[in-house]
């Protein structure tokens, strides 16, 4: 076959000029040319051998059975497949099997030559990319920000998680960033949906779907979301659809996904999950008797890990009840015309009883505040007539209990009254109603996410519009009746301050009473006896729920009755002399109280540790963090 020499000269010109990917599947085309060829010529030669031809191969030649055995693993062209005189019925239909396997065979390895070449070169790959439109939608890791002035030129407008889908907010169609940390991620397949949070307790969902028009990137995208650590912040651009998701706050939006940033990234691992710590002690308590009891989280992890902690929606709650607590007191004793002041912290010992943390200062004894209690009393004698102060209460006392803090803030009133501590009362007591209706009309959101996790706290304490005071003997008639022990002159404890809250309660149909005349032996110098009996004094304390919030009295305004009464304490008055000089020179008569912000919080929301109403707690065991 004398032309097969310039067929596989212009085989390799051809060749050469063909980029890498298309040569292996072009080489396997030319080989089945060639020996389709090949084979017709045999057949040509087995016809001039007469009809059993096939059965002799040696009558042929050895060329022309070579050519008939490379023949029957080719394939004829639809031209000639006519079979050829001569052939008995079983070679033919031999013959045409072998073509057709012949046929597959090389579909397939032009099949693999292509796909090897693509994977050699890159150029398929390159080749797809180019197929696809550009996505509409994009993500990627925005790194350590730093106010890099740059995105000054363009920056984003963040809308609120709590105001999408709530009127006066986006509205449905609306392009919108929003920023949160990943609460929830589930990725399954071409589909993932993220639950964004925001705020504390409010959430979203947004959901990012695999697009036939850009498969790759997409598949890309859904990759990277998956990759996402629960927890991370991330910034999120979508649009606003309507959606019925019942398992987020925003539960009639949702935002189809245009765009991810990933703001800060969280370690994988938590040091527990924020479902677990969302859990009331009812649900744990009921799981333990299943086959998948939830995990319990204790205080210590809660508290080694309370920046944590405080995301739980409820603790966020909490912290907001507080903040509120001190906006309302601050609003009503400024409506009735007081002064904010803010006292030193660092002093002398202000008064006998609770311990002090002393320090050094500059080779002087110091000691932290345990009250602003003198310099109160001292902004009076300054006619500054009605002061109040919201500042922090050290004292060091090794209590171990439910309610006890060594550190708290104090919301602290003093004022001028004109005949009788029932006028310093009556603005107590409004200021309570205040702050009592301002949280349950103001904290509608924050109370329903309290009580939800703490139930025993689900009804608000009752209070009346009057002040509701009971005096010592009262009190103390009320216990011996019900068969409790009264204390007498000595102060209540815990027990029988519950057992009396009861009683109020049952008797007198409120959570919210003054208990005043306390004994004089169990109340600090600067406290007024009483005028009828010196056993007692004009002193009360305020009672929630059965247990103690505030404490206050008239206070001793007359200087050889105060180094009296100071004396009779066993204190030295050299420290305190700054303190009685501040009287000598006309002191109107006044009182006023003290309360612990962190124990009313644990009280009306009827927490069971005070612990949970304080940011950072410090207790006899705890200092850190």
């Amino acid at each position: 076959f004398p032309y097969t020499t310039l067929f596989r000269s212009r085989l390799r010109a051809q060749l050469r000029e063909l980029p890498p990917l298309l040569c292996m599947a072009r080489l396997t085309l030319a080989y089945l040319a060639l020996m389709l060829t090949a084979t017709h010529a045999a057949f040509r030669v087995l016809r001039s051998g007469g009809p059993r031809a096939a059965s002799r191969p040696v009558a042929a030649g050895p060329r022309a059975a070579a050519l008939f055995a490379r023949s029957s693993r080719m394939m004829c062209t639809p031209a000639e497949d006519a079979p050829p005189e001569g052939l008995s019925k079983t070679a033919l239909k031999k013959l045409k099997k072998q073509q057709e396997q012949a046929a597959r065979k090389a579909a397939k390895q032009a099949e693999k030559a292509a796909a090897a070449g693509a994977t050699a070169t890159g150029g398929a790959a390159e080749e797809q990319a180019a197929e696809e439109p550009p996505a509409t939608y994009s993500f990627g890791d925005d790194g350590v920000l730093m106010s890099d002035a740059s995105v000054l030129a363009s920056p984003r407008a963040y809308a609120s998680v709590r105001t999408l889908g709530a009127e006066g907010g986006p509205a449905a169609g609306e392009e919108v960033w929003v920023r949160g940390r990943l609460f929830r991620l589930r990725a399954k397949g071409n589909q993932c949906f993220l639950v964004v949070r925001s705020g504390g307790f409010y959430t979203v969902q947004a959901c990012f779907f695999k697009e036939k028009e850009t498969p790759r990137q997409s598949k890309a995208m859904l990759s990277w979301l998956a990759g996402l650590n629960v927890e991370s912040i991330i910034d999120v651009r979508g649009e606003l659809v309507e959606a019925q998701v019942n398992s987020c706050s925003q539960g009639n939006v949702e935002l189809a996904i245009r765009e991810v940033r990933l703001v800060s990234a969280s370690l994988p691992q938590l040091p527990f999950e924020l479902e677990d710590a969302s859990r009331s002690e009812e649900e744990v308590t009921a799981s333990e008797a299943t086959d998948k009891p939830f995990a319990r989280i204790g205080q210590d992890l809660r508290l080694n890990n309370r920046w944590v902690d405080l995301r739980v929606p409820a603790n966020m709650a909490i912290m907001r009840c507080q903040s509120q607590v001190c906006t309302l007191f601050r609003e009503a004793l400024l409506a009735q015309s007081f002064t904010e002041i803010h006292t030193p912290k660092l002093g002398s010992e202000s008064e006998g009883g609770a311990g002090v943390f002393r320090t050094d200062y500059f080779g002087q004894g110091a000691c932290l505040a345990q009250s602003p209690q003198l310099y109160k009393q001292m902004a009076i004698a300054s006619d500054m007539g009605r002061v109040f102060e919201i500042a922090p209460v050290f004292r060091a006392e090794n209590s171990n209990t439910r309610r006890h803090l060594c550190e708290f803030v104090g919301l602290d009133l003093e004022m001028e009254f004109n005949q009788h501590y029932n006028e310093v009362i009556e603005v107590m007591h409004s200021m309570f109603v205040h702050l009592f209706s301002g949280l349950e009309q103001r904290c509608q959101e924050e109370l329903s996410v309290i009580r939800q996790q703490y139930p025993d706290g689900r009804d608000p304490p009752r209070f009346s519009t009057k002040p509701t005071v009971v005096h010592w003997e009262q009190a103390m008639q009320m216990l011996t009746d019900a068969g409790e022990e009264a204390p007498g002159l000595d102060d209540l404890n815990t027990q029988q301050e519950r057992a009396l809250g009861k009683l109020v309660a049952e008797q007198l149909g409120t959570d919210f009473y003054f208990l005043d005349r306390f004994p004089a032996d169990v109340r600090p110098f600067y406290t007024m006896p009483c005028p009828d009996d010196a056993r007692y004094t004009n002193s009360y304390d305020v009672f929630l729920r059965g247990e103690e919030i505030c404490s206050g009295a008239q206070r001793v305004h007359e200087p050889a009755m105060l180094e009296k009464s100071i004396a009779a304490k066993g204190l030295p008055l050299e420290p305190l002399q700054a303190y009685i000089d501040s009287m000598r020179y006309g002191m109107p008569p006044h009182g006023g109280c003290g309360i612990g912000l962190e124990r009313l919080v644990f009280l009306y929301l009827n927490l069971d540790n005070v612990r949970k109403a304080s940011m950072f707690p410090r207790d006899p065991r705890r200092l850190t963090p």
